[in-house]
């Protein structure tokens, strides 16, 4: 217990010492998951709209594929980008290998299935008249869209949470596409990995501390806009 403890003093310390590289790693944390889930969501939430209020051919075996991708293996996704931005590989060209912006890619990959997923389920939730009833009133189909949003939102809402979740604990596929560069594209989850493998346990405990304080603070706002209203 005795690590437990002396690694949570040390994550106290170095937020209160205001550390430099725990502050750099923190932010960049923040940067990468936060702009893979915005991603994820600019293109998972019309997806999920769509297949949850449409029907075509091959709409099952499409929602079976994104059920599927909501556990796909983050190293899988991992190796993939790997070989699309390798220096041989199609988009090698663009330099992206071993930087944020490859991480926030991966991740990004990792988050859509899940938001798609969420999203999916929100709006089948609604009435099933509803649509009916909004484009009876004229509306557009982009405010059709900003309509049943503002009725699943609750449910949009848990699809954030639950993509912001998936991409910030994601720690695998950022060590592959990103290389876990100091000042780089070093975050939390992977100098959680390298202080391990160095047997620096309590530093590991500590980054995780921070990992977990950053992923709580940040399920509580989403949390507080979410229940906003609907406590009696």
């Amino acid at each position: 217990m005795d690590v437990f403890l002396n690694g949570f003093v040390m994550a106290v310390k170095l937020l209160l010492a205001g550390d430099k590289e725990i502050i750099e790693i923190a932010l960049l944390t923040l940067k990468v998951s936060g702009t893979a889930t915005l991603i994820a969501v600019f293109i998972g939430v019309p997806i999920g709209f769509l297949l949850a209020l449409t029907s075509f051919p091959g709409r099952n075996l499409l929602v079976s594929i994104i059920n599927y991708g909501m556990g796909l293996p983050p190293v899988v996704v991992g190796l993939v980008v790997w070989l699309l931005l390798s220096r041989y590989g199609p988009f090698g060209m663009l330099g992206l290998l071993y930087t944020p912006a490859a991480m926030v890619v991966a991740q990004g990959i990792i988050a859509f299935p899940i938001v798609t997923g969420f999203t999916l389920a929100a709006f089948q939730q609604l009435h099933p008249k509803l649509m009916l009833q909004i484009l009876s009133l004229g509306a557009s189909r982009l405010q059709l869209l900003w309509l049943m949003a503002r009725e699943a939102r609750m449910g949009l809402l848990a699809a954030v949470m639950a993509g912001f979740g998936g991409a910030v604990s994601e720690v695998g596929a950022s060590m592959m596409v990103g290389g876990n560069l100091v000042g780089s594209t070093r975050t939390l989850t992977t100098a959680t990995v390298l202080a391990v493998n160095k047997g620096q346990q309590e530093l590991g405990i500590a980054f995780s501390i921070i990992l977990l304080f950053i992923a709580f603070a940040v399920t509580v706002i989403l949390t507080t806009a979410q229940q906003r209203g609907r406590c009696p």
